[in-house]
């Protein structure tokens, strides 16, 4: 029997925000539980530092790299980049590959890949779309960074304003689970939170005074630690009655539940330093999540190391569903270790990053192999030893150097294969 698949992501979460994972400042009661009766992965990694790629790998099951907007690093919202480009409906997804599996398929908040009228989710297999289509969304006023409304019904604006977007959403989500039908569900339950400008679900003065003054600068600075708490718990409320609503319909057990972060936290999140955007370890780390009662044995936390992609993978795994020929996967089907039929093992993984002016990110390249990282940006070269340093403090390149060129030679042979960033200015 096919099972049905809640794909809960967050947006800019550190992989400490939660209390299951040490966080000392707010209660995540749902989400601990959620952990519980599954797998927690301790060394779980997003496929990019930033949403627009990170979101590309988890529909593609392909690293960012392969294709135009993986490397948009994130891409700008419409009103200064239009339809230029998106994640095109030639390229095979999770979401196209299930709907021909017979799944019913749904993404409800925030999307991020293109445009109308050329980019849209319904071009990629969802049946519907209730949600933001840019990447960041004022939590009351449902407007993107430059103020223009963002509220999106399928294709058409509506208008939800003054409904906290986190409520709205896990409101929709469980409208969706509750509707009678007789054919499995993929449902993407995108969420914004905690993504900037922090405004809980008391805020709303906070959202009335950014009115008229609405860009990036100005919300990155809105709110306090506080107020970030708030919008945690509000998310950690909104995926308890996600769930409860799972359990109260009878398909708990039929459910493959997945929950993770798109990317590493950003300045209020619990990462320490060197966050989003960069590929030490906060900028691409990020809380995972997986359960499915009654095959995946619960209560095991897991140091597996895996990436998003891999997600991807699993999903279509655990549907019956295959990659579409000539697009192979670079995730790997995550079932077995879920199910304890394969011990954890070393996996080999890269990244890039084209870089961001604001905040002043550099352009980064980063490998994976084993508990071994090599980093560089610019002419900046490092050999990390994650087994013992986990902070990367301390270059080991040159007690190491034999290391070092092998995992530097392997992320050039790999970078080599992705898109030129030249691309971005054609």
């Amino acid at each position: 029997m096919q099972p049905n698949i809640l794909f809960i992501l967050t947006d800019n979460q550190g992989w400490r925000d939660m209390g299951i994972y040490g966080n000392p400042y707010f209660q995540t009661p749902h989400l601990d539980a959620l952990a519980r009766s599954g797998v927690m992965f301790r060394r779980a990694y997003a496929s990019a530092p930033m949403c627009t790629p990170s979101r590309d790998a988890l529909y593609t099951g392909r690293y960012p790299g392969r294709n135009a907007i993986g490397i948009r690093e994130p891409l700008a919202m419409a009103s200064l980049i239009g339809d230029k480009v998106g994640l095109s409906p030639d390229e095979p997804t999770i979401v196209s590959l299930l709907k021909d599996k017979g799944y019913a398929t749904a993404l409800v908040g925030k999307w991020h890949l293109g445009y109308l009228p050329t980019y849209s989710p319904l071009k990629i297999g969802f049946d519907e779309h209730f949600g933001n289509k840019a990447g960041s969304m004022d939590y009351f006023r449902h407007v993107d960074a430059g103020g223009n409304p963002d509220m999106w019904e399928n294709d058409q604006l509506v208008d939800h304003s003054g409904t906290y977007v986190t409520e709205l959403y896990t409101n929709r989500a469980i409208d969706y689970i509750r509707r009678n039908r007789e054919q499995p569900f993929l449902l993407c339950l995108f969420y914004t939170a905690p993504h900037w400008p922090w405004e809980g679900p008391n805020d709303k003065a906070i959202s009335d005074s950014l009115k008229g003054k609405d860009n990036q600068r100005n919300w990155m600075e809105t709110g306090t630690s506080e107020n970030y708490s708030e919008v945690m718990r509000g998310l950690d409320d909104g995926v308890g009655r996600v769930l409860a609503a799972l359990k109260e319909t009878g398909q708990d057990e039929n459910t493959l539940v997945i929950f993770v972060s798109d990317q590493g936290g950003d300045e209020l999140a619990d990462s320490g330093h060197l966050r989003r955007g960069r590929l030490h370890e906060n900028g691409i780390r990020v809380p995972q999540l997986v359960r499915w009662t009654g095959v995946i044995p619960p209560g095991q936390v897991t140091d597996q190391v895996v990436v998003g992609m891999d997600l991807s993978a699993t999903i279509l795994a655990a549907a019956g569903a295959k990659p579409a020929p000539g697009w192979p996967l670079d995730g790997e089907d995550l079932m077995p270790v879920l199910l304890g039929k394969k011990p954890p093992y070393d996996r080999r993984l890269f990244w890039r990053h084209h870089g961001f002016p604001r905040p002043g990110i550099p352009e980064q390249g980063a490998h994976l192999d084993g508990h071994w990282k090599y980093y560089v940006s610019g002419e900046h070269e490092a050999l990390y030893d994650l087994a013992a340093d986990e902070s990367e403090l301390h270059d080991l390149k040159e007690r190491e150097p034999q290391r070092f060129r092998q995992l530097r030679d392997t992320y050039r042979a790999w970078a080599a294969q992705m898109l030129p960033y030249k691309e971005l200015h054609e």
